[in-house]
């Protein structure tokens, strides 16, 4: 997807004499594709660097070359300023070129770091990534997700222009390893022509632009997949962006704590949506400290998610399950015994790791001062519309709070990325409308290359479609409200149809930690392949992810006139006794926002109350992408 392919002689005609016509066009654009009106940053940066950039192609011969501007990266809601598509000048081959544009006029190095950086008047002030390796990962991950690039990792080349700096301005974001010469400025803009020249040059049919706007796009690899071969051998993620920033600055927090002795604690606190990256993070920190040696031990509030990460780890050696814990086998652990405390999922926290009501003799220490005090450098991802249980207390207040009281320091980092739901940041926003976790009432659904929303007039009709997909090779699975009472197998090992729906009968993931007859066991049932033919509930999807996502929303949420209605009376989740009415209306819907983000290309939505389903049939189906009123 792009905003806007041109030229750069059609940007310098049109915006002759104060450029406002492409502007018009990207601000047009960008409204039609996200049904929100572009930020005054974004708007800035096309009106000054995208002439700026126009003006240098123009002078450099290259007025023709074609720009595809804003280009959004396969399976992610990152978007590139600028890709540059042409033909290389001696092979004729493809050439593409992704340029990262600053605005910025003085920057500088972060000490101790390579790849961040200190740029003054960016507010709110904090580290940002090197735009060189911004713009690398950008390319690597065009190379890894782009089908037409697959095997011909030469045809991307990246760079960045700072078109408003001087170089002496910004000498340290020129001297480090990472700038590998193509950081740009206007002083040695001469430099970037050069390097243009050599790389590409206009392609008069097009073809080049046609090949990667239609190339087919691979999905992401599967988290636990890979899980084994990221901690044990090699990192096979690519961090871009934000990711990369929160990887640098967990290491550099190490190496300061570990040669700066005195000064106070860091924490790390990086927040993010489902399927922003958050746990690629906490794996790719993983591989890297435990292969260097770090005292490093990955922590969730998840039994499925830490059982899986198990599994897949135990594949490849012996004892490694010793890198995973939960939150409370923390409760006696010696100050800073750890070096990093990898803290994922984080907003399942508890009050207290022992289970004691808060404020009573035995409710000891909180859980977050635990898990502060246990290591040098903790770090907590997590996400507060996750909060979804009774009890649960991750937010970014508390660990802020509890930071304070022991006088540590907090680096926040707020994811920018989507790989969930197919990169489409479209859909994650929509369901926070929908369910009213953002104001403004439910919007209408637009189609979404990246994603796909389908309504299902019955759970017949939703499974299957599921099973279609499944039967294309790909993964998928059905989750659902806990409406229905959850039994043991039989003692003849079938299982218990507990979910019934008119004539339509579904039986809930096994309870028996073995698994039943082949088939897995409740936190192993989104990962392996035989676990279609069963129902997963909030406990056992959270955390993972699968290519298409069915969900069957039970009558402990609907539909009433102009809002939702929470009926605890529905709920058969026993951890819901306990929350006030306040309470359950939040958790069941962050519940539904779990269940609803756990597809990366798809989701098919099933209510069992008929006035919430007309409700959902005219908000997918019913329109064109305008709010409700």
């Amino acid at each position: 997807m792009i905003l806007l392919r041109t030229s750069a002689r059609s940007i310098v005609d049109d915006g002759m004499p104060d450029r406002r016509q492409y502007v018009d066009n990207l601000k047009n654009e960008y409204f039609f594709t996200y049904r929100q009106r572009p930020s005054s940053g974004e708007v800035a940066s096309w009106h000054e660097s995208l002439h700026a950039l126009a003006c240098l192609l123009q002078s450099a011969g290259l007025a023709h070359l074609e720009m595809l501007v804003e280009y959004q990266l396969p399976l992610c809601s990152l978007r590139a300023d600028v890709v540059l598509a042409g033909v290389h000048p001696r092979t004729g081959e493809p050439a593409y070129v992704v340029v990262e544009l600053k605005q910025w006029s003085s920057g500088q190095v972060i000490r101790d770091s390579l790849d961040l950086c200190d740029v003054p008047g960016v507010r709110p002030r904090r580290a940002l990534l090197h735009p060189v390796a911004q713009v690398d990962r950008y390319c690597e991950y065009l190379r890894d997700f782009t089908h037409a690039l697959d095997g011909y990792p030469e045809r991307v080349s990246g760079a960045a222009f700072l078109h408003n700096a001087e170089s002496a301005a910004v000498e340290s974001l020129l001297s480090v390893p990472t700038a590998d010469g193509r950081l740009f400025t206007r002083t040695n803009q001469d430099e970037f022509v050069r390097f243009l020249c050599e790389r590409i040059k206009e392609d008069p049919a097009g073809a080049s632009g046609d090949t990667l706007l239609q190339s087919r796009r691979a999905p992401g690899r599967k988290l636990m997949e890979v899980a084994a071969d990221e901690i044990l051998h090699r990192r096979n993620f690519k961090l871009i962006s934000e990711q990369q920033t929160a990887f640098s600055l967990v290491m550099r927090t190490l190496d300061r704590v570990r040669h700066e002795a005195g000064g106070p604690k860091e924490i790390v606190l990086i927040t993010g949506g489902p399927g922003s990256g958050k746990s690629v993070i906490a794996l790719s920190l993983m591989g890297e400290l435990s292969r260097n040696g770090y005292r490093v031990v990955h922590a969730t509030g998840s039994k499925s998610f830490t059982t899986t990460l198990w599994k897949e780890v135990a594949r490849g050696r012996a004892g490694s399950g010793k890198l995973f814990a939960y939150f409370n086998d923390f409760i006696r652990a010696r100050p800073n015994d750890l070096e990093v405390l990898i803290l994922d999922e984080a907003h399942r926290m508890r009050e207290n790791s022992n289970g004691a009501p808060a404020g009573s003799k035995w409710a000891g220490k909180q859980q977050v001062a635990e898990l502060i005090d246990a290591a040098q450098v903790p770090v907590f991802l997590l996400d507060q519309h996750q909060v979804v249980r009774p009890g649960e207390m991750g937010t970014v207040e508390v660990i802020e709070k509890a930071a304070a009281d022991r006088g540590a320091v907090v680096r926040h980092v707020d994811l920018d990325v989507q790989f969930r739901c197919g990169g489409s940041r479209t859909y994650e926003t929509w369901v926070l409308r929908l369910l009213g976790l953002e104001s403004g009432g439910p919007l209408r659904w637009t189609r979404d290359p990246n994603f796909h929303v389908q309504v299902a007039e019955s759970p017949e009709q939703l499974e299957a479609l599921l099973r279609d997909k499944r039967d294309q090779g790909h993964t998928a699975r059905i989750t659902a409200g806990f409406c229905w009472p959850w039994s043991n197998p039989n003692s003849d090992g079938t299982l218990v149809e507990d979910v019934c729906i008119g004539s339509w009968r579904g039986h809930w993931n096994i309870k028996d930690p073995n698994g039943v007859a082949g088939l897995p066991p409740s936190d192993l049932w989104a990962t392996d392949p035989a676990g279609f033919g069963q129902i997963g509930c909030i406990y056992t999807a959270q955390g993972f992810e699968y290519d298409w996502n069915g969900v069957i929303m039970g009558p402990d949420l609907v539909w009433r006139g102009q809002r939702w209605q929470a009926l605890k009376s529905a709920s058969r989740d026993r951890a819901m006794e306990g929350a006030s009415g306040e309470d359950f209306d939040r958790l069941i819907r962050n519940t539904y926002k779990v269940l609803l983000t756990r597809g990366m290309a798809g989701t098919v939505i099933y209510s069992t109350d008929p006035e919430t389903r007309d409700k959902l049939l005219e908000v997918v189906h019913g329109g064109s992408g305008d709010e409700l009123s």
